[in-house]
């Protein structure tokens, strides 16, 4: 933690500097000691130091000083930081002024000038003040900052983004937090229109920034170290991350790239409890974080956020193009991009996603759902993990279910556990209409199948579960695919004991081999694939023994 500040502020140069000197020599290895040379100066300090979320231990102003004067500077700042202790230089015809300012500024001390020695008349007396203010001193929170508005898309892109990117923040709430008003202030945001505003620990700040700003601005590599590679995989969800772990550990050079974060759709999953070797479950998140890790190990190169736009093919290379404009090339390229939620095609939903209707598990909206109803479409494990976490924070949630139960898709487990937790409610034959709201979400129309009934009923927060397709038109010409996208690999491509058209290898594809040579799919963007975590690392690493095979003959 950076150290807290004393600030210092005189208009006179070397008094300025005499002051400055004697609080360094006495309290620099504890206190970071700044100094201004006028109440203006000191108050832009003061705001950017609230920016840069650094600590006020304790003002020592000057009273008479021209433009601004030391009571004034202090009865501003004070606003800025309240608990910060506050003492007045003063000569002894301003007592009265000082005596005056103690109610007016809440002034703690004043100190009459010249404070030599510095070791009788100075130090005691702040000594005191700075044991005071460090008793009650609680570190601040170190990491990035989010200004923003519950309802604002923008505020939930970046939130969404920094939580599954694993990187701590903390959010402020504009109409519920008064520090974050000040703090759009001080940055010269002024208005919903400039948020969400991103503070960073060095001071800096970002305002309404792309999640690839978000990354440069933190680190993470979004381009590739070299040109070329044994493996390439597009895609960082289990499957993707699993061919990485067991590809690079057997030597191959391999590069992953993930449009998002890497995780995929089981990373934004609250709670896995069906994972082998797990038995209390854990987190989405937490398996992403534990295969990061191993990746980066065995020296995966993670590109994140990046995405693929297209593929080319030259002689054995593939060529990958990026959404940068730059290229790279690979002997193996898999494909483990995975599925992303369908959206709930009904008035009203376009506009308010990122409003009050989300897609997935969004987590990161769960602490604001305290105390309210939350509703979820969909009935599939992802819907239930999602509904057993809402239920820790929401008063009510309420599953809309297409089908008569929950049987039909969902694990037994989590059945059994929505039925043992009081404030879920499984609404079946049940589906939404419409969602209606302003500048968010306001209510939602159901309609009830058994009854024929459909009701309006006021709603805050609607999550969407409802399936999932593959988002593969960036292969389109290049290989098969189904009729919704999916990639069609080994037998599947095998018609009437035909190879694939264009297939110019004696051998037939491989397991996971799609219809050009070279090309792998993994996971859930695979024909035919087990939409289960487990099925998709177990895809993943059985992939590169076939990689392997392959680049054996290239």
């Amino acid at each position: 933690m950076a150290k807290p500040v004393v600030l210092t502020v005189d208009d006179d140069p070397e008094v300025l500097q005499a002051v400055s000197r004697d609080l360094r020599h006495q309290y620099g290895d504890r206190f970071r000691i700044v100094r201004a040379e006028s109440g203006i100066a000191a108050l832009d300090v003061v705001q950017q130091l609230k920016l840069r979320n650094e600590p006020v231990a304790l003002f020592l102003v000057d009273q008479r000083m021209p433009q601004m004067g030391g009571v004034e500077f202090i009865e501003q700042a004070k606003d800025v930081f309240p608990v910060a202790k506050r003492v007045l230089l003063t000569a002894y015809a301003d007592t009265d002024a000082a005596i005056q300012s103690i109610n007016s500024a809440r002034l703690d001390y004043y100190l009459l000038k010249p404070w030599d020695p510095p070791e009788e008349r100075l130090y005691p007396i702040l000594d005191d003040l700075l044991d005071d203010w460090s008793a009650a001193f609680r570190p601040p929170f170190e990491g990035i900052r989010v200004v923003g508005n519950r309802w604002s898309p923008f505020s939930h892109q970046v939130k969404d983004f920094l939580a599954r990117n694993q990187i701590p923040y903390q959010w402020l709430d504009i109409e519920l937090e008064p520090e974050a008003a000040k703090l759009v202030e001080y940055a010269e945001a002024e208005g919903r229109q400039h948020l969400p505003l991103v503070l960073f620990p060095d001071g800096s700040q970002l305002i309404q920034p792309s999640n690839l700003a978000i990354a440069e601005k933190l680190g993470l590599k979004t381009q590739a170290q070299r040109p070329f590679y044994d493996l390439a995989i597009v895609g960082g969800g289990p499957a993707g991350l699993a061919a990485a772990v067991y590809g690079a550990s057997e030597g191959l050079s391999t590069v992953l790239i993930e449009r998002e974060a890497p995780g995929g759709q089981a990373g934004s999953s609250s709670r896995i409890e069906n994972y082998l070797g797990f038995p209390v479950g854990l987190s989405g998140s937490d398996l992403a974080r534990r295969a990061v890790t191993q990746a980066r190990r065995f020296g995966v190169e993670i590109l994140t956020p990046q995405e693929v736009k297209g593929v080319r093919l030259q002689d054995s290379y593939r060529i990958l193009q990026l959404a940068d404009n730059s290229e790279i090339s690979c002997h193996a390229l898999l494909v483990a991009t995975g599925v992303s939620y369908r959206w709930l095609n009904v008035p009203g939903a376009d506009k308010l996603t990122g409003a009050g209707v989300y897609y997935g598990a969004a987590m990161t909206e769960a602490i604001a759902c305290s105390n309210e109803d939350v509703y979820l479409v969909g009935g599939a494990n992802s819907a239930g993990q999602a509904a057993m976490y809402f239920s820790k924070y929401a008063s009510k949630v309420i599953m809309l279910v297409r089908g008569e139960s929950l049987a039909t898709s969902m694990s037994q487990y989590l059945i059994d556990q929505i039925a043992a937790t009081q404030n879920i409610q499984v609404c079946t034959c049940c589906s939404v209409l419409e969602v209606k709201g302003n500048e968010h979400l306001e209510a939602i129309v159901i309609s009830h199948g058994k009854t024929g009934e459909v009701e309006t009923v006021p709603a805050r927060s609607l999550f969407i579960f409802i399936g999932a397709s593959p988002k593969t038109d960036w292969l389109d010409g290049v290989i098969e695919r189904d009729t919704q996208g999916f990639i069609l690999t080994g037998p599947d491509l095998i018609s009437n004991g035909k190879l694939p058209r264009g297939w110019n290898l004696d051998r037939p594809p491989f397991l996971l081999e799609a219809s050009v040579p070279g090309i792998f799919a993994a996971g859930d963007v695979r024909y035919g694939s087990i939409k289960r975590v487990a099925s998709g690392v177990g895809e993943g690493a059985i992939a590169v023994q076939f990689i392997h095979r392959y680049l054996a003959k290239v």
